[in-house]
């Protein structure tokens, strides 16, 4: 009895072993070398506050390394400086970024490890729509009601789309969806302009409007869910993006995906993010 369970100790710590080497072997680094915004809550920021850098530092640990990051704000060329930035001679600075749209084409995208939807964020009653809990009750509004509202919406978005398919493009407020300077980030639109009455409603990623909204306390914010309409697709999966031609890595990505989802969808809990099924999603099949 003795003798088996040695033998199954030795096969266990061979397989941990083997199991570690070939993690080392897949990784472009020594270390986990993670690109990041260094100022965009929920998902990161330079303090390691964001989900992604809860579930960074979930990835580092599993794998035994040290984490280490790079950072470029999240805009235009983004991947060009960072994921895809090399100096010849040189190695590049990070080997992943957390969050991409799954089947995005600058990098090759994982399977997806989370589904979320825009959402409408607002002051029940400062704005008269203490009834309102869907979006389609937010629909039915009297036209001169709907009219009366100033929608925060950022252009090129489905926010705009949305705006515009329901006749309310009068009633939007613009904002950029590129914003070149750094120091701004996207919740502010919920976390300035809703909280002090600027705009009457956000139209957000959900993410961003849960997390934000859960910020603030005066006035308390509602946030309703919205659903994908002919012309108008609202709810995304999301997946990590590492270079193309490293088969190898992604594949190790990819396992620590299914290997942590429980640890995952707790982490996305913690921020509030809105979670639909994976299951049938549009852009389960990676690339």
């Amino acid at each position: 009895m003795r003798r088996t369970l040695l033998s199954g100790l030795a096969a266990a710590l061979l397989a941990v072993g083997s199991s570690a080497a070939t993690a080392a072997d897949a990784m472009p680094n020594k270390n986990l070398r993670v690109c990041k915004d260094p100022n965009n809550m929920p998902f990161a920021n330079r303090q390691g506050e964001g989900f992604e850098d809860r579930i960074a530092e979930l990835f580092a640990r599993k794998l035994g390394v040290e984490l280490e990051y790079f950072t470029f704000p999240q805009r235009l060329g983004f991947i060009r400086n960072t994921l895809r930035y090399k100096i010849p001679g040189q190695d590049y600075p990070c080997d992943i970024v957390m969050g991409v749209p799954a089947g995005w084409g600058q990098v090759a995208s994982t399977k997806p490890y989370y589904r979320s939807t825009y959402v409408m964020v607002f002051a029940p009653g400062r704005s008269d729509l203490d009834a309102v809990r869907t979006e389609a009750e937010f629909l039915a509004l009297p036209p001169d009601r709907l009219a009366a509202l100033k929608i925060g919406i950022f252009d090129r978005s489905p926010g705009s789309a949305w705006v515009a398919r329901h006749g309310l493009v009068d009633s939007g407020v613009p904002y950029k969806t590129m914003n070149p300077n750094p120091d701004e980030y996207p919740g502010q639109i919920v976390e300035r302009d809703l909280a002090s009455g600027k705009i009457d409603v956000a139209v957000v990623w959900g993410p961003v409007g849960a997390w934000f909204a859960k910020r603030v306390s005066d006035p308390p914010l509602r946030v309703v869910p919205l659903e994908s309409e002919i012309g108008v697709q609202f709810e995304y999966s999301m997946a990590m993006g590492v270079r193309r031609g490293e088969a190898a890595w992604k594949a190790e990505v990819e396992r620590l995906i299914d290997e942590n989802r429980d640890a995952i969808a707790a982490i996305l809990d913690d921020y509030g993010v809105p979670q639909l099924s994976l299951e049938g999603a549009d852009a389960a099949a990676s690339r």
